[in-house]
């Protein structure tokens, strides 16, 4: 992709992620843009098209009832690591929003988390909106997958306005 096709977050990742301190930078930009990410204190790893890698620090703002890294935390982690790969892979041409998310819990998360989102798709070449399925897996210290979701999202070019095409 060109500079001018880039899509903005991507371009912002390639030049600030050459070290710690960029990496904190982007991190720290993403939770003032979505404020509610910020309770999992993410921290983005890697970003490209087509995937994009966000960790979590197990700390007492994250814990259940019995003192592990609460599903619903689990899921705000998915759905920034969704964000990411999204906005990595979304050309400046079209839009995306989350529709939908499924969410399977496989084992208890004692240890800080890494979310692994992918997708496998050429989103420049959607002509009219429609639903795309994100897929994210969430690891634990000891590389165990203990969680993974599935985000529907919904893409469309910025051009496609019509009533109706973009879910309520």
């Amino acid at each position: 992709m060109s500079d001018s096709t880039t899509p903005k977050t991507l371009a912002l990742w390639q030049k600030l992620s050459g070290n710690a301190a960029g990496r904190v930078l982007f991190s720290a930009g993403l939770w003032a843009q979505a404020p509610y990410f910020a309770t999992v204190l993410p921290t983005v790893q890697e970003v490209e098209p087509g995937r994009a890698v966000v960790t979590s620090p197990k700390w007492f703002g994250v814990h259940n009832h019995i003192g592990t890294f609460h599903a619903i935390a689990a899921c705000n982690l998915a759905e920034t690591a969704m964000g990411m790969v999204m906005e990595a892979t979304t050309p400046r041409t079209h839009q995306w929003i989350p529709k939908g998310m499924n969410v399977q819990y496989l084992a208890k998360a004692g240890t800080s988390l890494r979310a692994v989102a992918t997708l496998d798709r050429d989103l420049s070449a959607i002509t009219e909106g429609q639903d795309v399925p994100v897929e994210i897996a969430i690891y634990d210290k000891t590389g165990t997958e203990v969680v993974h979701a599935q985000i529907v999202t919904w893409v469309r070019p910025k051009s496609d306005d019509r009533s109706g095409s973009t879910p309520g």
